[in-house]
Parts: C-alpha cells; sequence; structure tokens
C-alpha cells in the first residue's frame, strides 16, 4: 500500500505527542506543524521499498543517496526548503526573545543590572545564559530548547546544510559514513546553536550527537517499521 503524505504526518505527530507527553519539564506545550518539514518526495518511487528505489537509482547509473525518481524532488530542492525553516526558527527566536526583553527592559534598567538571565517562551525553566567576552560582556545568547520532528532523509539533507553550508562542528569520533547515513526511526540528534547579538545568518552550531538509538536496544525488532518510500 502506498505510503501517502498524510500518513507520514500522522506518525510524526504520533511521535512529537508522545515525546511531549513523558517530557518531565515543560507542560501544556502546542505543537506547531510546518510542511517544510515533510519527507522528501520520492515521486514515482513514494510508498514503494528501499530495494524498488535502488533498482531505479543503478538502472540510472546513480548512487542511491543522490538519485532523483521522475517526479520526486531534488537533493538541492530539500535542502532549500530546511534552510528556509532553520532560518524561519532562528528568525522567530530572534523576535520572542526582543519581545522579552522589551517586556523586563524597563525593570533591568531600573534595576541597574547589566545582565539578565533570558527565560524563553517556549520553556517554563531557566537555563544558565551564556554571555559573550566581547562588547564588555553585555552581548547575550539565546536560550530555547526547541524539539524538532521529521523524517530520515530530509533530516539527512539538513544535517548536510548544517555541515557544508554552517560550517557545523562535528564529534571528533563521528565517521564519514555516520554522516552520510538516515537517522532510524525515532533517533534523536541534538545540536547546540548559537545566535550571537541576534544574528541568524551566521549561527554557531555544535552537533553533541548523531542519530543516536540507544533508547530502542530494548525495543524488539517487530517494533521497529521497515524503510518504506
Amino acid at each position: 500500500m502506498k505510503k501517502c503524505p498524510l500518513l507520514r504526518c500522522h506518525f510524526i505527530a504520533q511521535t512529537a505527542a508522545t515525546i511531549l507527553g513523558k517530557n518531565k519539564f515543560c507542560k501544556d506545550l502546542e505543537i506547531k506543524y510546518d510542511a517544510r518539514l515533510r519527507e522528501r518526495k520520492y515521486g514515482v518511487a513514494e510508498g514503494r521499498p528501499l530495494t524498488d528505489l535502488k533498482a531505479m537509482a543503478k538502472a540510472a547509473g546513480e548512487q542511491c543517496p543522490s538519485f532523483t525518481p521522475s517526479g520526486g524532488e531534488t537533493l538541492d530542492e530539500v535542502r532549500e526548503r530546511a534552510r528556509d525553516f532553520f532560518e524561519f526558527l532562528c528568525r522567530l527566536a530572534v523576535e520572542l526573545e526582543q519581545k522579552e526583553q522589551d517586556m523586563h527592559g524597563a525593570a533591568s534598567r531600573s534595576s541597574g543590572t547589566a545582565e539578565e538571565q533570558l527565560v524563553f517562551p517556549w520553556t517554563n525553566h531557566c537555563s544558565e545564559t551564556e554571555l559573550s567576552s566581547g562588547n564588555g560582556g553585555t552581548s547575550k545568547i539565546l536560550d530555547a530548547n526547541i524539539l524538532v520532528v521529521s523524517h530520515g532523509a530530509y533530516m539527512r539533507n539538513w544535517i548536510g546544510y548544517f555541515v557544508s553550508d554552517l560550517n557545523c562542528t562535528l564529534p571528533t569520533n563521528l565517521t564519514k559514513s555516520q554522516l552520510s547515513s538516515v537517522s532510524p526511526n525515532t533517533g534523536v540528534s541534538h545540536f547546540i546553536i548559537k545566535l550571537e547579538n541576534g544574528n541568524f545568518l551566521k549561527p554557531e552550531i555544535t552537533c553533541v550527537c548523531l542519530n543516536q538509538d540507544s533508547h530502542l536496544v530494548d525495543v524488539g525488532a517487530e517494533c521497529v517499521a521497515p524503510k518504506v518510500f
């Protein structure tokens, strides 16, 4: 049976809801849906087993990861979606943090305090605020915890954008094959992103872990869905 985009979105929504349901720190958060996070479109290969996609790529004389089936999205098109969403996310973070500053600015100025701990509206807890060493210690780094739930091939292209275009710092023990692999279902990648002075065009990105699946150790093979495009 062909796996339609709406069914894919349903599974992703279930994953996001399950994660938030188990979260002990942030309660009553609203899930936001964005079409830019959808899986890569595979055209005539949509809903078919990975073996079919590999066969199509071989027949076309191309490698499977870079092959674009008829009617599918190119890797450049997927990466552009990822770039557009990431910049939107950073811009939104900057705008919301600025609103927080405007709301509490008067109180800070009256107290004479130059350094202020930022409480991001999407979280209900405070983390340690990092301050840059330049500009007399007044330059702040945004403080937010953001969960993005999407699909394997899409996220591989997003990570490629982080590494190739934004010079993301990677773990020293990460291999090339791990970097180019598709995340397993419910795999977890963790990035720390610093937007100094609200500049979302030049973020400093550090990868803490990539495609981690240690939480699946005790999950039976029958619970892991096969790869279908």
